[in-house]
């Protein structure tokens, strides 16, 4: 474990997998598959865009234009994205997290997010990151009120899964998702629709060429499903999960050699909508676990 911009960099190994995660964000810094790169990595001495690898919560995705009402109160929460005025995935992505546990192939971050204006909630939160030679890794956040008062939450994760950093453009994507958010110019959520009405029909696998995706997906098959990347020799990284939405984007900020897949409990806006929103009880705790795994053809 070195110290590095980005906090605490913790080396972890399994089998034919090398992952580094760091503190700050408690965020994945690289995974990769027999030498291959598998998530764009980033150097942790070097303030990357695009919230690479960080843990998003108390909410994903977008609130927008940073206010919500919570039991007939207005709540403002800071405006970080410029571009929408929209208050970007959550309040701990430049936190930096305590590494309560790491050995070779694991490690457990844990952070408290005191109330705050816009959050007036108390939560206790930790994520774990553990390779496995056989399965990839996998990464569980948790999330426990340690508050007097009822809290809204959501969380996700920001990998960016890639094969090699080659160009999407020429791969195959395929998200198991029927239904699919529309969204204005401030990438706020519109009106859910079905997938073909959109042209983001992946159920079958589609190569992506040259079209942009920044959408949230759902309507996926009960239990786990996968969403995946595959090259045209057959090599592949997926992302597993059984999450009620997944954030899809195709990664155009970052020259499309990788594909932003990110595992949601609510979709964005979820604190106003109210849509698969959680609401954590005093004392109650809530995890969400998903898995990056790679297959590389030689």
């Amino acid at each position: 474990m070195t110290r590095t911009l980005s906090g605490h960099d913790i080396a972890l190994r399994a089998g034919a997998y090398t992952a580094h995660v760091v503190s700050v964000g408690a965020a994945l810094a690289s995974l990769t598959f027999n030498g291959r790169d598998a998530t764009l990595p980033f150097d942790p001495n070097v303030l990357t865009k695009g919230y690479f690898g960080k843990t998003l919560a108390p909410w994903p995705n977008r609130i927008t234009e940073a206010t919500y009402t919570w039991n007939g109160e207005r709540m403002d929460v800071p405006r970080n994205e410029i571009e929408t005025g929209a208050a970007l995935h959550g309040l701990v992505s430049w936190t930096d997290w305590t590494v309560v546990h790491s050995d070779s192939d694991s490690a457990t971050m844990s952070t408290f997010l005191p109330p705050q204006y816009g959050y007036p909630f108390a939560l206790d939160l930790s994520v774990t990151y553990a390779l496995s030679a056989e399965r990839g890794l996998s990464i569980t956040i948790y999330a426990k009120n340690v508050g007097s008062e009822p809290a809204p939450y959501g969380c996700s994760h920001h990998p960016y899964i890639t094969i090699g950093q080659q160009s999407i453009d020429a791969m195959t994507l395929t998200v198991p998702a029927g239904k699919v958010f529309d969204v204005d110019k401030r990438l706020a959520p519109v009106e859910l629709k079905d997938v073909e009405d959109l042209d983001l029909d992946f159920r079958s696998g589609r190569l992506i060429g040259s079209q942009s995706v920044d959408h949230a997906f759902t309507e996926l098959p009960d239990g786990t499903w996968q969403v995946s990347l595959c090259d045209e020799g057959g090599s592949s990284v997926s992302v597993t999960s059984d999450a009620p939405w997944v954030q899809v984007y195709s990664g155009d900020q970052q020259g499309r050699i990788a594909t932003a897949v990110e595992p949601m409990t609510c979709p964005p806006d979820a604190f106003n909508s109210g849509i698969d929103l959680i609401v954590l009880e005093p004392g109650e705790d809530y995890s969400m676990t998903f898995m990056i795994s790679a297959d590389f053809v030689e």
